[in-house]
């Protein structure tokens, strides 16, 4: 959405985009039923015997009071025209939670059944509009844990447990965190689906997290406009997005459609950073290595025995590239410093492989580093660990158009002799 001065601000007044799963959750779910077919068989069948509802209702009378609908029909008529925006037909009980301080909502999930928690005061700091559109984003995690037969209710289990394992990676942590955060921009647009318009979602959510009776909505929405408007920003937090952010995300997905997937997932991703990968960056990142190494490794000059027998302890099943992809390139333009730290390893392991080679395989490596915007850290690197000076090493880089053409034009017996 963009603000022109002082200028009106805008209303959304319909949302006409069909609530599906973000890309990131079918793409988790796919991985998880491909690469860990065991864990997800297990998670599937004891989600399928799993019969804690009654446990649940148990719970819930014991630590709520139960909102009735003879006793709240305001309340009830809300949750009506919520699940009629959502399409959704079942019935919906509402609890507030005994002994809660923090404003928030829960939902807790029973197929068939919808159970809303209220916590703290958020009923009388929300207006009609504002609870409806809290129940929008409750009942749109119900349609996120119902698809596809609950496929992302078993992901989500899944990860849940594997973070709480110890033996758990750095990488597991991750994933669960990046789901969770997908998960409470989708909800967000089950808000904007319920209500229409915007500007009762982004009320209520800084009501929410600030404890304010009253909030400008509009005044928030160009305060998040100029935090983007200054800087690249993206989430910290574990769970659940900080304000600013998924009021962009709202804004984003209401205005530009188009450009908003690419945008959201900088925000809630942030750049590539070597210590922070889920697995599906791991896989992605593994991919690009190869395709790094296959244009590295395209010329045939550089396709000895030696060579290629390196490049297979990276990838057993390793073919260097017919044609080079130049779309290699742009995979590496946004990485933190420690992964472009990695990526000049990687093409330094290559340099003294073969000594029949000489010094050409180190004039492909800059050639390739110049190509990535990497040249200044790979100098650095290469005169470091070949004890070589920098300007030797920029020496050969300034040579490399040339002596990579002729090593082309050479025939490849005379290269590998």
């Amino acid at each position: 959405m963009r603000f022109n001065g002082g200028g009106r601000l805008p209303h959304i007044v319909e949302t006409h985009q069909t609530l599906e799963p973000l890309a990131y959750h079918v793409e988790l779910r796919d991985y998880l039923k491909s690469q860990e077919r065991a864990l997800w068989d297990w998670f599937a069948s004891a989600q399928s015997r799993a019969d804690y509802t009654q446990n649940l209702r148990s719970e819930l009378l014991k630590s709520t009071y139960r909102l009735d609908a003879e006793s709240h029909p305001e309340l009830y008529r809300g949750v009506a025209e919520a699940k009629a925006r959502l399409h959704l037909d079942l019935p919906v009980t509402l609890y507030q939670a005994q002994n809660s301080v923090q404003p928030n909502a829960t939902l807790c999930f029973v197929p068939g059944e919808g159970h809303i928690v209220f916590s703290g005061n958020v009923l009388a700091l929300l207006n009609a509009e504002e609870i409806k559109s809290v129940v929008g984003h409750e009942l749109a995690h119900y349609l996120l844990w119902q698809w596809e037969q609950g496929e992302l209710l078993i992901a989500d289990r899944l990860l849940q447990a594997v973070t709480c394992d110890p033996r758990s990676a750095a990488s597991h942590e991750q994933t669960a965190r990046r789901f969770q955060l997908y998960t409470e921009i989708f909800a967000d647009r089950g808000s904007l689906a319920v209500t229409g318009d915007v500007l009762p979602v982004v009320a209520g959510l800084v009501k929410i997290q600030t404890g304010l009776s009253q909030a400008s909505a509009s005044g928030y929405l160009k305060q998040a406009e100029e935090i983007f408007a200054k800087e690249k920003v993206s989430t910290k937090e574990i769970s659940h997005p900080e304000s600013f952010i998924r009021v962009r995300a709202l804004s984003l997905w209401h205005s530009q459609p188009a450009d908003a997937t690419a945008q959201i997932t900088r925000m809630i991703e942030g750049a590539t950073a070597l210590e922070e990968l889920d697995v599906l960056n791991q896989a992605r990142q593994m991919n690009n290595t190869r395709r790094l190494l296959a244009w590295l490794l395209a010329p045939k000059w550089f396709q000895t025995p030696a060579v290629l027998g390196h490049a297979r302890l990276f990838f057993p099943d390793f073919t260097p590239a017919a044609v080079k992809d130049p779309g290699i390139l742009d995979e590496f333009k946004d990485c933190d410093p420690k992964f472009r730290e990695y990526l000049c390893f990687v093409l330094l392991d290559f340099v003294r492989v073969d000594p029949e080679l000489e010094d050409l395989p180190l004039v492909a490596a800059l050639a390739l580093a110049q190509a990535m915007e990497l040249d200044a850290p790979f100098e650095k690197l290469a005169a470091r660990e070949l004890k070589m000076k920098v300007r030797d090493v920029r020496k050969l880089k300034e040579q490399a158009p040339e002596r990579l053409a002729q090593a082309a034009a050479a025939p490849a017996e005379a290269a590998h002799e």
